[in-house]
Parts: C-alpha cells; sequence; structure tokens
C-alpha cells in the first residue's frame, strides 16, 4: 500500500488530560465493550494489514501474544509459515518460547490468567528474532504505547539486546490517539497497526507538537 497521510480528524484525544491510569481504566472498560462480532471483524482486519507488511513477510522468527480482555486477537495469523514465539512471565520479566497451534503442546494459564506456553517449549533468544509484536491499552502517533503497568515490556525493550528488534504495537483504531502521557523511560515503538492501516511514527516540531501520521 502507498505511504500517504492520514487524516488527523478522524483520531479525538478527549481523554488527553488524564494521567496513565485513568486512561487505561477507561480505554480497557471500552474495549472490553465491544460486542464480539465487532471484536472479531476489526482483529481480522487488523490481521490483514499485518500479514502483507514486508516487516512481516520478511520476518522468519515473530515474537506475539495470546489475546486477553478483548485483546485484538492475532491467532489467524499463527498459521503462516513463520516460528511463532509467546511469552512466559517469570518473575518481573518475560521468557519467549516457541509455540505453533499445529504443535502438540498444551498451553497453561499464568497467574494473570494470561495462556502460555509450557516451561519445557523451546526458548528462544534475541538473536533469533526479527519482530516482536505488542499489545497494548492504546498507542499514539509519535509510537508511544500504553500498557498495563506491569513494566514487562519496558524492562524487555529497554535491555541491550531486545533494544533495536523492530516492533509493531497492535490496537484498534479508536486507541490510536494523538499523544499519550509518558515517562523518560518510554521508548517509542518503530510502528502502530490498527485495523485502518498501518501507521509509521512522525517526529515533532520544534515547538513539540506532532507533525501528523503517516501509513502505509
Amino acid at each position: 500500500m502507498p505511504e500517504t497521510n492520514a487524516n488527523p480528524s478522524k483520531i479525538q484525544n478527549p481523554k488527553s488530560k488524564l494521567t496513565k491510569g485513568q486512561l487505561r481504566r477507561s480505554l480497557l472498560a471500552q474495549r472490553q465493550a465491544l460486542p464480539p462480532e465487532g471484536w472479531r471483524q476489526t482483529s481480522d482486519r487488523l490481521c490483514s494489514h499485518l500479514q502483507t507488511h514486508p516487516l512481516v513477510t520478511q520476518a522468519r522468527t515473530i515474537l506475539a501474544y495470546f489475546s486477553i480482555r478483548q485483546e485484538p486477537d492475532l491467532s489467524p495469523l499463527f498459521a503462516l509459515p513463520h516460528r511463532w514465539g509467546f511469552p512466559r512471565c517469570m518473575d518481573e520479566t518475560l521468557s519467549w518460547h516457541c509455540w505453533s497451534p499445529q504443535g502438540s503442546m498444551v498451553l497453561e494459564i499464568n497467574r494473570y490468567q494470561i495462556p502460555e506456553p509450557p516451561p519445557d517449549a523451546p526458548q528462544l533468544h534475541a538473536d533469533e528474532v526479527d519482530l516482536i509484536l505488542v499489545p497494548a491499552v492504546a498507542c499514539d502517533r509519535q509510537g508511544y504505547r500504553l500498557g498495563y503497568g506491569g513494566g514487562f515490556y519496558d524492562r524487555l525493550l529497554s535491555s541491550p539486546e531486545w533494544a533495536n528488534k523492530p516492533t509493531i504495537g497492535i490496537v484498534f483504531d479508536w486507541a490510536f490517539l494523538p499523544q499519550l502521557p509518558t515517562d523518560p523511560w518510554d521508548r517509542p515503538l518503530q510502528g502502530i497497526c490498527t485495523d485502518g492501516g498501518f501507521y509509521l511514527p512522525c517526529p515533532k516540531d520544534s515547538m513539540g507538537q506532532s507533525l501528523g501520521a503517516n501509513f502505509k
């Protein structure tokens, strides 16, 4: 798809003055109120954008997630011919392991009620990974992500071995906002994929204002 200018007027940001915690609670409530049919349709549109993007098609090993609390569902992608990795929560860090729906390994449910591969699933290390699909509550035009508050992905993406890995934030289009509150440790992602398209983070001008969002 050719690169073009997104229409900023379609993206509203009425919650811009909220704290991270307030914004997180509001957006999670909005997401969990989605009707199942609408959630499925928007998830499928998002997957259709992802599966044809060069970052995905050229990747051999991709880290992803299992959808909870009506996150965009990426499971239709897991049948594609990539090696897929999923996280196990280990204290305050994430350990990545191979899993395939065609395999025999049964997923476990961790203390956060998130499915994860069993501990004996083959482990993946940073030098084997080509792309990370990052779950989020919201993302903004500068590429910043609002997570769930546990800091798992913040710690992962700030570590030297993972810091330069290509990352795509995954959110529904209504959770792609002009600007999120940020902290000094927040790192922008390299792309955002929504049911509306694939977006590239944009720079700010000398006054710190966003220059607009582009998409591919």
